[in-house]
Parts: structure tokens; C-alpha cells; sequence
């Protein structure tokens, strides 16, 4: 599950929003990469770009970007439960700013519901 949701490249395939990925530093991914991505959120378009500033495999992925909307900061952890099964968890942080500030409260839900479906994306995606 770990390679598949570290490899960028899947991002437009399980992310609801997410549309398009360009790596900004040559592959594989490792500490310093940036990657851009295109989204679109309460129906805006949204471009901003990621630098990796923690990566263990199997283990832990973080991603920070300063720029963009916001600043914000995304997590995935992935933590063996059995043979086979492996439990992923997926949390954005964000420091909204100007009006997207004002929409933070709305937001904070929203994303949540977001990420509950971009973890059932790609579980369904793995599992077929």
C-alpha cells in the first residue's frame, strides 16, 4: 500500500480532488523532492507544490508546502495490522490566510470528508 500511496504519480487515481502531478526534482522520491499538483477544492482551482521533508518507507511520508492557498502540511502513515492488512491514515494541516481563513471552520470538515474518501479510493483500488 505504501508504494502505491508515496508514488506521486497515483495521486490524480485515488485523490478526489488532485488532477494532475509534475515533478519539479528528477525521481525517485526522496527528502527535498517537490512535486506540484493541480487540484480543485469548493470549486476552485487550486496549484501549489509539496516538498518532501520526511520519508520512511513503509512507515511515514510528509509533504509541506508555503505555497499556494495556504500553507499546509500532509501526512500518511501506514502501520501493519495483520498479514496482509495494513491500516493508512492520511491528516492535512493547514494555516489558512485572508479569506480562506474566514472559510477555515467550513473547511476543516469538508477536508476531513475528503480524506475519509480518498482512503476508501485507495483501498478499493488495492484490494481489486
Amino acid at each position: 500500500m505504501s508504494e502505491y500511496a508515496s508514488n506521486p504519480d497515483h495521486a490524480p487515481e485515488w485523490y478526489v480532488n488532485i488532477h494532475a502531478v509534475e515533478w519539479k526534482t528528477p525521481k525517485p522520491l526522496q527528502l527535498g523532492s517537490q512535486i506540484a499538483f493541480r487540484a480543485k477544492f469548493l470549486g476552485r482551482e487550486l496549484a501549489y507544490v509539496y516538498e518532501i521533508t520526511d520519508y520512511i518507507p513503509d512507515e511515514i511520508l510528509v509533504m509541506k508546502t508555503a505555497n499556494g492557498p495556504f500553507p499546509m502540511e500532509t501526512i500518511y502513515t501506514w502501520q501493519a495490522i495483520e498479514e496482509n492488512h495494513t491500516r493508512m491514515t492520511l491528516r492535512n494541516k493547514g494555516n489558512p490566510k485572508g479569506f480562506n481563513k474566514v472559510m477555515s471552520p467550513l473547511m476543516e470538515p469538508m477536508m476531513r470528508r475528503a480524506n475519509m474518501k480518498d482512503l476508501k479510493k485507495i483501498k478499493a483500488i488495492l484490494e481489486k
